[in-house]
């Protein structure tokens, strides 16, 4: 994965600050319908299970303005991290072949793929792919 990108507030975030740690990792962008739709689920991931060593992280292919105002608006909770057209390309390399959004990876501690979901995802789903990595 890119080693650095930026969060909704312009400062560089490396990826190797979580190392170590699991990794629920969403592709998303505003204009995205069924990618607005999940983030409460993601939310809700978040905040279940952070005491246990898991981070999740939004990487929105869009433009900072709008990430961080809808960030605002809806009060996502989570590490919002933005890409270009070339993060599509870095979503397409964890297993999205199609290149669709909302696409989610769950990394475990040592970085490698334990589960990948094209589409919306849910709160479900991502605890049962979550349980035997905690």
């Amino acid at each position: 994965m890119r080693s650095v990108l930026f969060d909704h507030n312009e400062k560089a975030q490396k990826m190797s600050q979580w190392r170590g740690k699991v990794l629920v990792v969403n592709f998303w962008a505003t204009w995205c319908t069924p990618c607005r739709k999940e983030i409460p689920d993601l939310m809700r991931i978040n905040r279940k299970y952070a005491a246990n060593g898991v981070i999740t992280v939004g990487i929105a292919i869009d433009n900072v303005t709008k990430v961080r105002e809808f960030a605002d608006e809806i009060g996502i909770d989570y590490v919002l991290l933005i890409g270009g057209v070339e993060t599509l390309g870095l979503s397409k390399d964890l297993g999205n072949s199609a290149g669709v959004l909302p696409f989610t990876v769950l990394l475990d501690r040592g970085g490698k793929i334990a589960y990948l979901h094209a589409g919306v995802v849910t709160e479900t789903a991502l605890g049962a792919a979550l349980a035997p990595l905690l």
